[in-house]
C-alpha cells in the first residue's frame, strides 16, 4: 500500500487531529529512526503513522487499544513486524517488543508527546527553538506532560542502545522537519 492510501485508511479511523498530528510525528521519528539503524524507512514509517488507529473506536479503553488496531491492521494485510509492534507498543498488555521496530516504537510514542508539550511552553511555541537540552530538562520534571511516560522513554538505552540524549536528538531533529505538518 502506498503511503497516500494509508493515510487515507488512517483518517477513516483517525478524526481527531492532534491524534492525526500525534500520528505524523510517530510516522517521522519512526521513518528517521529506520534511516538511523540502516532498516526500512517505509515500513518503520507505516508503523508510526498506524499504531494510533484504533484509538477513537475504543475510546480510550486501554484494555481494547492497540488490540483492535493490530486486527485492523492484519485484516488490511499489513506487515506482521508491523502488526506486533502496533500490538505491544500498548503496555498495558504487558507483551514485551520483540523487534528492534517494535522497540522504537514503544520508546517513540511517549517522547513525541513530550516534545509537543516542551514546545508548547516555549516563548514562540515553535519547535524550531527547542533544543535537546530543553526536552532533557522537561523530562526530569515529573510533574510536566505526566503522560508521557518516562520509564518508557527511557528504555531507548536497552532496546535501542541509544542515550537517552541521542535518541531525543533523532526525535527532535525528526519533528522539526515536519513542524508546519504539527502546527508547531
Amino acid at each position: 500500500m502506498k503511503r497516500e492510501e494509508v493515510f487515507l485508511l488512517l483518517e477513516k479511523y483517525l478524526k481527531n487531529d492532534k491524534l492525526i498530528k500525534h500520528s505524523l510525528a510517530v510516522e517521522q521519528a519512526m521513518r528517521d529512526l529506520a534511516e538511523y539503524f540502516g532498516k526500512d524507512k517505509q515500513n518503520w514509517g507505516l508503523c508510526g503513522l498506524l499504531h494510533d488507529i484504533d484509538y477513537e473506536i475504543v475510546k480510550g479503553d486501554m484494555e481494547k487499544h492497540s488490540k483492535v488496531g493490530a486486527e485492523i491492521l492484519k485484516k488490511e494485510g499489513f506487515d506482521e513486524e508491523i502488526c506486533e509492534a502496533v500490538l505491544t507498543h500498548n503496555e498495558y498488555h504487558q507483551i514485551p517488543p520483540k523487534t528492534l521496530m517494535a522497540k522504537a516504537l514503544f520508546c517513540v510514542d511517549p517522547l513525541t508527546g513530550l516534545i509537543v508539550a516542551s514546545t508548547l511552553v516555549l516563548p514562540s511555541r515553535k519547535i524550531k527553538d527547542l533544543k535537546v537540552k530543553n526536552v532533557l530538562n522537561r523530562f526530569k520534571e515529573k510533574s510536566f506532560a505526566r503522560g508521557a511516560k518516562r520509564e518508557n522513554i527511557k528504555k531507548c538505552e536497552e532496546y535501542l542502545g541509544l542515550s537517552l540524549e541521542k535518541f531525543v536528538e533523532i526525535v527532535l531533529c525528526a519533528m522539526k522537519k515536519i513542524d508546519k505538518d504539527l502546527g508547531l
